[in-house]
């Protein structure tokens, strides 16, 4: 009988079609594109209390943190966002342990094994917890103005603790930045600063902190700023300074002026934290500063 047209398509198909299921069914599966952009870091970094919340709970992280911003305005191929509330410079390269209300809420894997020889961009907030500074931030509130300024606890013995906790962590600072050159030679760093969190003189008794209390955590703020940019600068990254464009935006400004919380937000964001204004316009920032070097 001879074959017709359909019935040749027919044997072909009969033919190809399991063949070629087969090879399908040996050919190694393709290996998805790692994200081009990582970011690691604290809670500056991850926005908690800012809806909308990913990842685990305890992180704190927003997908409306400066990271999630900047991948959008840059339009970077994947975002792989680590950053985590509570996280120091070790957690770098170690698990994190997590809590929620005092209670075990898992474990977070170190920051780095986000990292990949095909990462392109690299964000990095970190310092705040090595130094301490939320905790020392709240052992300063003050509800009567003529308190003890608690510089006074700190500096006993006239050596300032906070200080000498700022400077322990540029090396620590310095190991992270070479971490990141040896797990993604091709990224751009970029290495952020602290906000200004209080203005001169501070705005008791908006955010309770003495005047000159106000002065000195600022003055640590910015302590820590100087290390990390010149740690920065040491390993070929990108510094980001967050204080002078926050001038009119810190903690004692009105809701819609600040970018940063005080001890009882007015925005949702954790105390002493950038608010969704705050990270949308770190987000503008730094993006201006990557594009500025493109």
């Amino acid at each position: 009988m001879p074959l017709t047209p359909r019935s040749l398509l027919r044997r072909t198909l009969v033919t190809l079609v399991p063949a070629a299921l087969a090879a399908l069914a040996l050919a190694p599966a393709a290996r998805a594109a790692a994200p081009e952009y990582v970011a690691l870091g604290d809670s500056m970094a991850s926005g908690p209390l800012i809806p909308d919340f990913t990842g685990p709970l305890a992180c704190g992280r927003s997908t409306h943190n400066y990271a999630h911003e900047l991948a959008s305005r840059l339009g970077v191929a994947g975002l792989n966002d680590v950053t985590c509330s509570g996280a120091a410079t070790k957690h770098m390269t170690e698990p994190q342990n997590l809590s929620l209300l005092g209670q075990p809420a898992g474990i977070a894997p170190p920051q780095f094994d986000a990292l990949t020889a095909d990462t392109k961009l690299v964000t990095l907030t970190i310092g705040g917890n090595d130094a301490g500074l939320v905790g020392v931030a709240q052992d300063c509130v003050n509800v009567l103005p003529t308190g003890t300024p608690c510089q006074t606890k700190y500096t006993q013995g006239g050596v300032d603790q906070e200080a000498a906790r700022i400077d322990a962590f540029e090396p620590k600072l310095s190991a992270v930045l070479d971490g990141i050159r040896q797990r993604s030679p091709q990224a751009r760093v970029v290495v952020t600063g602290y906000g200004l969190y209080i203005k001169p003189g501070g705005c008791w008794p908006t955010v309770p902190v003495l005047a000159s209390d106000a002065d000195w955590l600022q003055g640590s703020v910015n302590r820590m700023n100087g290390v990390i940019a010149r740690q920065a600068a040491a390993h070929g990254a990108t510094y980001v300074d967050l204080v002078t464009p926050s001038a009119g935006h810190d903690a004692c400004q009105s809701i819609s002026a600040k970018w940063l919380e005080g001890f009882v937000p007015t925005s949702p964001a954790a105390p002493l934290h950038p608010n969704r204004q705050g990270e949308a316009n770190y987000a503008l920032i730094i993006a201006g500063q990557i594009q500025a070097a493109r």
